[in-house]
């Protein structure tokens, strides 16, 4: 029982590291100003909004552009998740941390 312990407390420990590298991951495809600009949309930061790219998927008819920018949301929003996700553990942890050697 003290291994099963012993192994749940090393997973809870990097469960925020491994969410938030998997936000970055998530960050680092959704690559809409690289979109934009290979289709000659001139965009004003490196970081565009999503209301700019959802206004480009109603306005446009080009097919390949609207598949792309759709990608790229759901990339935005699975970012966000998860690092809402690794937000959301990093207390338990914490407080895992300080009260499971006293327990010990």
């Amino acid at each position: 029982m003290l291994k099963l312990t012993e192994y749940l407390i090393a997973i809870a420990i990097c469960s925020p590291l491994f969410f938030f590298i998997v936000a970055v991951a998530f960050r680092l495809l959704d690559n809409s100003a690289s979109i934009f600009l290979d289709h000659e949309i001139l965009v004003d930061s490196s970081y565009v909004s999503r209301d700019l790219i959802r206004n480009h998927i109603e306005n446009t008819e080009d097919v390949k552009l609207k598949k792309l920018l759709k990608r790229a949301l759901v990339y935005r929003k699975l970012h966000n998740l998860f690092m809402i996700l690794a937000v959301i553990s990093l207390p338990p942890v914490v407080i895992t941390c300080f009260i499971i050697p006293f327990i010990a």
